[in-house]
């Protein structure tokens, strides 16, 4: 889609914004719902769009669809029709992939087939929140930078490392677009829109739906923390983020942010309730649970990734911290 070159547009219809069909708009998304799916993602999605569509023109239409064509349950409970099956989609379509929990966990090698064919007759390509995954384990993210929900980013990096992951809410290009998903997504679109049509449209919908544009803001990260941290306490947190495998000595984290041990013992135990030994601890254990619950490693390969050069202390730790064995989360992280 190519921008115009318009300043102004329309002001809106005074009627209902209408809902195309496909053979009306000069757009269609095929949205593909992923079980489990998140309802805000895919409300965030359309939502745009559809208020697009007040301003003048027919511009976007859209299909829901899952891999069979039968009904979809969302994260929420939410049970939701469709329009038509995967297969339905064509060569040359913009397909966008909606996915939240367990994003591979009724994904067949037959879905995957239907991505790259699509990709490679330069259909476009889009997946949110955990759909990357999808897209990544499809062979068609290849070359692109990828935008996700920064829970799934160590996993994600784990499996494929030699994808870029973007700290950004969003990266956009000609042939994919990936997001984290979530009320991110409004900015998604609206991007998307004022590629296609200029700003002006897209701030008008901004406008309707009561929501304030946000550019160029990274994704919030366990390292974005309150701002009323102490400046020591944020670059001690910066440095052990940074450093979960290998990992750095408490001693080394004083001298680098230039406190003392002791007075950084005691901002950490003002501000989080424990030591700077156990926050960084709780932090490792955190990424390692998160890379067992989205990707296919084994146990000992999670402990590696976050530091642990003794599999008996990581279990321990990890069952501790989350009532569970690490095989366990593996185990249903695989499925």
């Amino acid at each position: 889609m190519d921008a115009a070159d318009n300043d102004a547009w329309p002001y809106p219809r005074p009627d209902s914004p209408p809902i195309l069909s496909p053979v009306e708009a000069e757009h269609t998304l095929d949205v593909w719902l992923v079980p489990k799916f998140s309802m805000l993602t895919l409300t965030c999605l359309l939502e745009p769009l559809r208020v697009a569509n007040r301003f003048g023109r027919d511009l976007f239409a859209w299909r829901l669809l899952s891999a069979n064509g039968e009904d979809v349950v969302a994260s929420n409970g939410v049970r939701i029709d469709v329009d038509a099956s995967l297969d339905s989609v064509s060569d040359n379509a913009q397909l966008m992939v909606v996915a939240s929990y367990e994003p591979e966990a009724t994904i067949t090698s037959w879905e995957r087939a239907v991505l790259r064919r699509v990709a490679a007759h330069g259909g476009w390509l889009g997946g949110v929140d955990t759909a990357p995954f999808i897209l990544a384990r499809s062979g068609v993210l290849e070359g692109y930078p990828v935008a996700m929900h920064w829970e799934s980013v160590p996993a994600f990096r784990h499996e494929f490392p030699q994808l870029q992951v973007s700290q950004a809410r969003f990266e956009l290009d000609d042939v994919r677009l990936t997001g984290t998903g979530g009320a991110a997504s409004i900015d998604m679109m609206l991007t998307w829109i004022e590629r296609a049509y200029g700003p002006a449209l897209a701030n008008a919908i901004g406008l309707q739906l009561i929501h304030k544009r946000a550019r160029d803001e990274p994704v919030l990260t366990q390292g974005h923390r309150s701002p009323h941290l102490p400046r020591t306490v944020v670059r001690a947190l910066a440095i052990m983020e940074a450093n979960v495998s290998p990992t750095l000595a408490i001693p080394e984290v004083c001298r680098i942010v230039g406190q003392s041990q002791r007075q950084l013992a005691r901002l950490f135990m003002t501000h989080f309730g424990e030591t700077p030994k156990q926050c960084y601890l709780g932090m490792r254990l955190d990424e390692a649970h998160r890379i067992l619950a989205d990707s296919r490693c084994w146990v000992t390969q999670a402990a590696q990734s976050t530091g642990f050069t003794h599999l008996a202390h990581f279990s321990r730790a990890y069952r501790q911290r989350f009532g569970e064995s690490p095989s366990v989360t593996a185990e249903r992280g695989s499925q």
